[in-house]
């Protein structure tokens, strides 16, 4: 079983920029696929990003490719997403989610094993 923690959400100014960690423990995190989720309020939960166990490829949701940057550490046993630009539609609640399912893309989070408990990320403009 693998136990996700996230950090690193704040309330920052638009154009400004953060840098999310998911921590991991457990076995084997290097195994896991690992993906950032956000909800804003009253919306539903949408992936934002993913990192492969495999080789590390990355992808991105549209609206925030050239702007966000996921990468992973395994010998911390930690996946980061930096996000630089932000406007105030970045804002909501941050999830990180593991997954031995999913290779490859943006997979619904019912692909999803493991959950983080979310870091809130609010933009003002």
């Amino acid at each position: 079983e693998v136990q996700l923690v996230e950090s690193g959400g704040a309330l920052v100014q638009a154009g400004g920029s953060l840098r999310l960690s998911c921590a991991g423990s457990g076995v084997s995190f290097e195994d896991y696929g690992i993906g950032w989720f956000r909800q804003a309020p009253g919306k539903e939960r949408e992936a934002v990003s993913f990192i492969s166990s495999s080789d590390g490829t990355t992808y991105y949701k549209y609206s925030v490719k050239g702007r966000f940057s996921i990468s992973r550490d395994n010998a911390k046993s930690t996946v980061y997403l930096q996000m630089d630009a932000l406007n105030p539609e970045d804002s909501g609640a941050y999830y990180c989610a593991a997954t031995v399912r999913v290779a490859r893309g943006l997979a619904p989070e019912d692909a999803y094993d493991y959950w983080g408990q979310g870091t809130q990320v609010t933009v003002s403009s």
